[in-house]
């Protein structure tokens, strides 16, 4: 135990054995030593979303100034060994074995940066590893990739000393490049004289040569400081989905955005939710960035990715046939597992209903599949709260490579899974996510789902044991003569609503 605790805190502590945890997993942690914060991420595990388990991060500024004197500052150092020490401390407390130190742009190019490496060696023993701009540009775009698997596009990786450029496209790095104008280093021009701001940007993007690759297509921005902006842009616009991953705006938003932070009081940005006040300073000088790149590529639209650089050096480190899962499936798979009843209900679901939506393109499939696959997830609440539960799970989960009119789908589904009203005001909000048709679709899964579940109690017996198809203009549900007791009044109920929402008529067949 530490030296210096009360004997009565010492002895607690012995008796309840409270020792610093053991490594029983391949729990990791990356800790990302950038030029304006340092963060600290825990992940359960090396799988194809891992979940996080602990995020804290310090704003150390390491980057302010750097261009002008070529050394982080003094205060700043201090800010970050601090902030480093708790890392590590937290880190042996938790048992995390596998705990990996990388450091961007201001280490590798500041003049004390080995001398920064070296004393947090020995003060806080921990290896820094310093990343070059080809490999961050290479980690931001697998990270991108992994969070959003069918990107076809440019990603913009804003730090604070620098932006990578990378050209995505069938899950594969195209044409890349490293620019020396983060964030801190456009707010440092911006203070000396806003004048020069602009034509310190241009130049730098003068030296993108493939940009003519990004024309017509997203452009998806990563970095806090553009995470930012999204918030924003969610805040200004009252979009009724607060999520930044996959957030979507048009290409003349970044304009707008700047010429609205030139006239609003910064304070004012305070009430923004979850906006970090720490990033407030650089906010103008990120948005005029992010203008100027858009224009340069002539993007289609911006999409802002909550997936970087630690998410791309996780990747990285996966089997290829692990990368190439769907991660909005395996997310769902291990929820439905984790909090179902009977984990392989979700696929026999799928595969039972699968008859009546047999024309879906492969992209709304797969949403049914994840419905299906969280489709027993509220068992344990009040079945008043049930679809709630449903409908807080689909839009607010930590999933990705789902856009938010998928989400709503998702939500739509799970909500009529779970009894929820076609009346509920929660489908007003829906509606302003997802197109009518999707939300009707969704709720024919919802219904589907909720005749399976009813029929079955959960069992893979009673799927095994029936059948649903079309036949004309019927909806028949053919039940095994030796299962034919599962056919009560509650399932010929739940038969009769999904037939009236697909426009068919009911019938049960023992067969």
């Amino acid at each position: 135990m530490p030296p210096g605790l009360p004997d009565s805190v010492v002895s607690l502590a012995s008796r309840l054995d409270l020792q610093a945890s053991t490594a029983q997993d391949d729990r990791c942690a990356i800790i990302d030593i950038g030029s304006n914060s340092i963060r600290l991420v825990v992940y359960q595990g090396r799988t194809r979303i891992p979940a996080t388990m602990f995020n804290e991060k310090v704003m150390a500024g390491l980057g302010r100034g750097l261009a002008d004197r070529g050394r982080m500052s003094d205060a700043a150092i201090e800010v970050a060994v601090a902030g480093l020490k708790r890392f590590a401390a937290l880190t042996r407390a938790m048992g995390i074995a596998n705990v990996r130190t990388v450091a961007t742009a201001a280490v590798r190019e500041a003049k004390n940066g080995p001398d920064f490496i070296a004393r947090v060696f020995e003060e806080c023993d921990l290896s820094i590893e310093v990343i070059d701009g080809e490999a961050e540009a290479r980690a931001a775009a697998l990270g991108l990739i992994s969070g959003i698997p069918d990107a076809d596009g440019v990603v913009g990786d804003l730090g604070g000393g620098s932006l990578e450029l990378i050209r995505v496209r069938n899950g594969e790095m195209g044409n890349r490049i490293s620019l020396p104008i983060g964030a801190l280093r456009l707010d440092a021009v911006r203070k000396r004289d806003r004048r020069a701001l602009a034509p310190f940007i241009a130049k730098a993007l003068d030296k993108v040569k493939w940009a003519d690759e990004g024309r017509g297509k997203p452009f998806y921005m990563v970095g806090g400081s553009w995470r930012a902006l999204a918030q924003i842009h969610i805040w200004m616009t009252d979009h009724p989905l607060p999520i930044v991953h996959q957030y979507e705006m048009p290409a003349s938003a970044p304009a707008k955005l700047f010429r609205s932070l030139a006239h609003t009081d910064l304070a004012t940005l305070k009430a923004v939710p979850h906006l970090s006040t720490s990033r407030l300073p650089t906010l103008p000088g990120a948005a005029m960035l992010l203008a100027a790149v858009v224009k340069k590529l002539g993007s289609s639209r911006v999409i802002a990715s909550g997936f970087g650089l630690r998410e791309g050096l996780l990747f990285a480190d996966l089997a290829p046939e692990e990368r190439a899962l769907d991660p909005l499936i395996t997310a769902a798979r291990a929820e439905g597992a984790r909090q179902g009843r009977f984990a392989e209900h979700g696929d026999m679901l799928f595969a039972w209903m699968d008859p009546l939506f047999a024309d879906e393109p492969e992209m709304v499939r797969r949403l049914r599949l994840a419905a299906c696959l969280l489709s027993d997830i509220a068992w344990r609440a009040h079945p008043d709260f049930r679809p709630e539960r449903g409908v807080d799970v689909a839009l607010h989960g930590n999933w990705v490579a789902v856009t938010a009119g998928e989400r709503a789908a998702l939500a739509a589904a799970l909500h009529h899974c779970f009894g929820g009203s076609p009346d509920a005001p929660i489908m007003a909000t829906l509606a302003r996510l997802a197109p009518p048709a999707l939300l009707a679709h969704a709720r024919a899964w919802g219904l589907a789902l909720r005749l399976g579940q009813r029929l079955t109690g959960g069992t893979a017996m009673g799927l095994a044991a029936s059948r649903l198809e079309r036949q004309g203009d019927t909806l028949v549900l053919k039940i095994g003569a030796a299962h034919a007791n599962l056919a009560g009044e509650a399932v010929l109920r739940r038969l009769k609503l999904l037939a009236g929402t697909l426009g068919l008529e009911p019938r049960l067949l023992i067969v």
